[in-house]
């Protein structure tokens, strides 16, 4: 350590959200270099490492084949994918000296794709499953958390190549057991869970999830073991309601209710029996859809006055269309705001305004909501009696104890961080780039791909996150950047010659050790340091050199014991390998 390039900091950095940014900087792993991008010190790239190792030896395991592209990526083909223009503000453009156009890669699937159709012709050549571990970049508005959410970030992805689509479930199911024995050694736990394939495309995906208050995905779980990020949440639709007999909608004054609660308190005053609440309200919500060619559509989202638009959710479905705030009432005199009602929505209405409604919206029910006049409601709104709607949506709120969708009781609601995504993207990616090969009749037929995807850096900060005390980090010895950390305290040369020999006979032994040979730094500053930087093993040489002891210590239990000079690296060894 007298010569390790390693500062720790006694105090959090200002900038610091989370407590593995606060620990990873303090304790001199990593330092921020600009708005969403950081610097590796060696420590920090000693576990990083470690991690990319272990993703390395289980993807290698599996049978795939590691290639590396560029950074620095053609726009055509991504051209011809659409996403140039799906990715939006999220992508780094920009251009070479003689105006072609470049982006720097977010993800490589087009790449991929177009390897293999350079290099494969038959169905001879397949199956295949290639992966790199590379530099990504996405153009995040606001950076945050550390290394949970950065404008560069280093990912393995990975990408299967099948002629049919049982050979495409064979190697996701591959592709997901390998991501379960990642996680299992990386000591992380997750939660697999269903998720939407997003600007990814595909008929099938699932997030593997990291428990934890920091995280920045709500996902939802059942005691019958239903798992699904909360984009992903299905609702259970209700019975559809016969139309017959029900009674005629009526308008009602109701000044100066521009909000559910205002409504509901008249409704009461004006039927006590009624026994109304805002579940019985239709909320009418304007939203904006900003479509990645840059056009602009006010669409209105019915569902029930009990929740609240998700609008994660509600990106989740419209995507790769962004959700903005909606303000034009003015170009929209057809929008009375705060009395909206949807006999004046529609596509083929007047308006022409698309209206999406919540699965709870079914045939039969009757609603109270806007009549489309300030200080009025209309009474026994029957849906599709006195309305229709343009589609479908899953676009409310999904709560703790809806019930799940396959019936396995009711949902719990989390935190957690994605940690690794795999998708059956099917033909996507294959039909735009015109992959196909010859299959065993000698006709061509298209490929069918998954895209498998490991947050590595992130995985670093998962885990900073995840094991941590008061003092400091705690890593796991697969991925910690030594296996033991020897501390010579005092200032007795003896000491000092008993720790430098420890360390040789360690690391003759096969061990990594970090040795603190400071010579002018306290005990007290050395004991602190050996907390804040976290190795599995820590061993004191100090005061108990004369008694002919050493202290042996484990960072994570805190269980401490002394052993003899005599034998100590052995006894290490033993603890160590235990």
């Amino acid at each position: 350590m007298s010569s390790l390039f390693l500062r720790t900091l006694r105090d959090d950095p200002a900038d610091a959200e989370v407590p593995s940014h606060r620990l990873l900087a303090r304790g001199g792993y990593i330092r921020r270099s600009a708005p969403g991008g950081f610097t590796w010190l060696p420590l920090g790239w000693r576990v990083f490492r470690n991690v990319e190792r272990i993703v390395r030896e289980e993807m290698d395991a599996m049978g795939a084949q590691e290639v590396h592209f560029p950074a620095l990526l053609p726009r055509e083909p991504y051209e011809r994918t659409g996403r140039w223009t799906e990715y939006g503000d999220n992508l780094f453009r920009l251009q070479d000296r003689k105006g072609a156009d470049f982006l720097l890669g977010p993800t490589h699937e087009e790449m991929f794709t177009l390897l293999v159709k350079d290099l494969y012709g038959s169905y001879k050549d397949l199956p295949v499953s290639l992966y790199q571990i590379q530099t990504k970049y996405r153009d995040e508005a606001r950076p945050r958390a550390g290394l949970f959410r950065t404008r560069e970030f280093v990912m393995k992805d990975s990408y299967s190549f099948d002629v049919s689509d049982a050979g495409l479930e064979r190697s996701y199911a591959a592709h997901r057991e390998a991501y379960t024995r990642v996680f299992d050694r990386l000591g992380l736990e997750v939660v697999i869970v269903s998720a939407t394939s997003g600007a990814m495309g595909g008929s099938r995906s699932e997030e593997f999830l990291h428990p934890t208050p920091v995280g920045e995905d709500t996902f939802v779980r059942s005691a019958g073991g239903y798992a699904a990020n909360v984009e992903a949440v299905t609702t259970v639709v209700p019975d559809s309601v016969p139309l017959e007999g029900l009674p005629a909608a009526h308008v009602e004054d109701t000044p100066d209710t521009p909000t559910i609660d205002t409504l509901v308190a008249v409704a009461t005053e004006r039927f006590p029996d009624a026994g109304y609440t805002a579940a019985h309200t239709l909320k009418n919500v304007v939203v904006t859809l900003r479509h990645p060619d840059g056009t602009l559509e006010p669409v209105v989202i019915g569902l029930p006055g009990d929740r609240d638009v998700d609008t994660k959710r509600l990106e989740a479905q419209v995507a790769p269309a962004e959700v903005e705030p909606f303000t034009d009432f003015a170009g929209n005199p057809a929008l009375v705001k705060g009395y909206i009602g949807p006999q004046v929505l529609g596509s083929d209405s007047a308006s022409g305004i698309r209206y999406l409604v919540d699965p709870r919206v079914v045939p039969g029910t009757a609603w109270i909501t806007g009549a489309n006049e300030a200080g009025k409601h209309v009474f026994d709104l029957v849906a599709g009696r006195d309305f229709t709607w343009d589609g479908v949506v899953e676009a409310a709120e999904v709560r703790a104890g809806d019930p799940a969708p396959d019936g396995s009781g009711p949902l719990e609601l989390a935190r957690g961080v994605e940690m690794g995504h795999v998708f059956q993207l099917g033909r996507k990616y294959a039909e735009a780039l015109d992959l196909k090969v010859l299959d065993e009749n000698g006709k061509l037929v298209t490929v069918t791909m998954g895209s498998y995807g490991i947050g590595v850096s992130r995985a670093v900060a998962a885990i900073a996150e995840s094991l941590h005390d008061e003092l400091g980090l705690v890593w796991p010895r697969a991925i910690a950047p030594a296996d033991v950390h020897v501390v010579a305290t005092g200032k007795d040369a003896a000491v000092f010659e008993a720790a430098q020999a420890l360390s040789e006979e360690l690391v003759a032994a096969g061990l990594t050790v970090l040795y603190d040979d400071r010579p002018k730094v306290s005990p007290g500053v050395k004991f602190k340091d050996a907390e804040l930087l976290g190795m599995p093993t820590i061993v004191t040489v100090g005061r108990g050199l004369v008694d002919g002891v050493l202290e042996l210590r484990d960072r994570a239990t805190g269980d401490r014991q002394e052993i003899p000079v005599d034998g100590a690296a052995a006894a290490v060894l033993a603890a160590v390998r235990a």
